[in-house]
């Protein structure tokens, strides 16, 4: 991007009277009123979308939490293996709500429209294919599967039955990503050559050290069935509460952490991903019985395709951090880079070469070569906030499923971008766990050899 260029999209998005402290809104969800009679237009007032939560722990519960605010839903049942946890859905959600431990007596209840799955990782994909194939709409959290070779099955899935499959991965809905993703394509940073992205997690809870409840025994847990088809152990409370600890039913830090910031830049560049992965990485500190690593580094190649140039990515995590607010998604051209967060983001130019031409340039203006004549000085740095009040991500992207469901329409992150995006961070254990680089093809969804 030349100098004329530069000072137009300066102009464009800064204004030329605005300092680089001044930040500028970005517009969020803000007015509730508004909102709900706009969304009121594609119902009717007795015609309530009926969803059902299959997995009520933390992350389920906040989204069926979210959900219920959106006008128009009703939380009318709950599965899940730990009996307390149903006793507190019908505290949150109803005493008249249907409760279970089989997910398939959900699945057959014609009054249930849709459900939203947060199970461990190890069930996303044949909740998902069965909730599909009974006709029923589907909110699944992050990663959308647990391994590489279950995600075609719920792309096919989604294809068949014509239903709306929204993946978990809230960001996607945020306001910040769609800020970054109008920068990028407007040439803010120049030529996209790196991007970066770092979690730091300095709590207990960031590292999986979820509660282990006292009153839970093997009478009111359904042990056997949360097994599925892994090793058939004795009963142990902290891989049922603290499932993320043991790659037999979650995804690490890969999956609970890297699908995030992979899905952000898949949509900010619409890109399809990458064709080499490779990641290091050790269980450093939390020697508590879990087998996945808490430092992970992976390093992700791109290549170039209509969208975007060839380009690196670098993701790194480490669950034992002292640093304070040590979590940021970055992306680097040759004129620029951005920070983007899910609610404003940081636009930094940088210094641009020159043309090759500078001599000529020079001399056509009538300037001497040793004649530093100064410019007008752009902005370095320019803050986009989004609007007080906005209600955040988690609720736009549930906000935008029911929407997708009522008007029939694809949802943000569907099955197949959901698998594109899972894809990476699945395949950064796999090699973390294999010791070598994998080569995928991320258009046709392929290991290569």
């Amino acid at each position: 991007m030349g100098n004329d260029s530069r000072r137009k999209f300066i102009k464009g998005i800064a204004g030329t009277a605005l300092a680089a402290s001044v930040p500028h809104i970005i517009k969020g969800s803000v007015n509730e009123k508004n909102e709900a009679l706009k969304l009121r237009d594609y119902y009717g007032a007795n015609d309530d979308i009926e969803v059902a939560l299959i997995g009520a722990g933390g992350m389920g519960t906040a989204d069926a939490q979210t959900a219920k605010t959106i006008p128009g839903v009703k939380i009318v049942a709950a599965c899940d293996l730990f009996d307390p946890r149903l006793d507190e859905a019908k505290k949150n959600f109803g005493s008249d709500i249907f409760t279970t431990r089989d997910y398939k007596e959900i699945l057959v209840r014609k009054d249930i429209d849709a459900v939203i799955i947060g199970t461990p990782d190890h069930w996303h994909r044949d909740i998902a294919v069965d909730a599909l194939n009974s006709g029923k709409h589907v909110y699944v959290e992050k990663p959308m599967v647990q391994q590489i070779n279950e995600g075609q099955a719920v792309v096919d899935a989604q294809k068949r039955s014509g239903k709306v499959l929204q993946v978990g991965s809230q960001g996607m809905s945020s306001v910040g990503n769609e800020k970054a993703k109008e920068l990028f394509e407007s040439g803010a940073i120049g030529q996209l050559n790196y991007v970066e992205g770092f979690w730091a997690r300095n709590t207990p809870g960031g590292a999986w050290q979820y509660n282990l409840p006292d009153n839970a025994s093997e009478k009111n847990v359904d042990w056997k069935r949360f097994l599925k088809d892994k090793p058939q152990l004795p009963y142990d409370p902290k891989r049922f509460f603290r499932w993320r600890c043991f790659k037999d039913y979650g995804t690490g830090v890969c999956g609970d952490l890297f699908v995030h910031l992979i899905s952000s830049l898949h949509y900010i560049i619409s890109s399809m991903g990458p064709t080499r992965i490779m990641s290091t990485g050790g269980l450093r500190y939390w020697k508590d019985g879990r087998d996945v690593p808490d430092i992970m580094l992976g390093m992700f190649d791109y290549p170039q395709t209509g969208k975007h140039p060839a380009f690196n990515l670098s993701l790194r995590v480490n669950f034992v951090d002292s640093t304070k607010d040590g979590s940021y998604f970055r992306m680097v051209g040759n004129e620029g880079s951005m920070l983007v967060d899910w609610n404003d983001v940081t636009l930094t130019k940088n210094f641009s070469y020159p043309p090759d031409n500078y001599a000529q340039v020079l001399k056509a203006k009538q300037y001497a070569a040793d004649y530093d004549r100064k410019k007008i000085k752009e902005p370095d740095t320019t803050v986009f906030k989004v609007q007080d009040g906005y209600k955040g991500a988690h609720y736009d992207h549930l906000y935008n499923w029911i929407k997708a469901v009522r008007e029939g329409k694809p949802a943000i992150e569907d099955a197949l971008f959901g698998y594109r995006a899972a894809a990476p961070a699945l395949l950064c254990n796999d090699s973390y766990f294999q010791g070598k680089p994998i080569k995928w093809d991320p258009l046709n969804l392929k290991l290569l050899a």
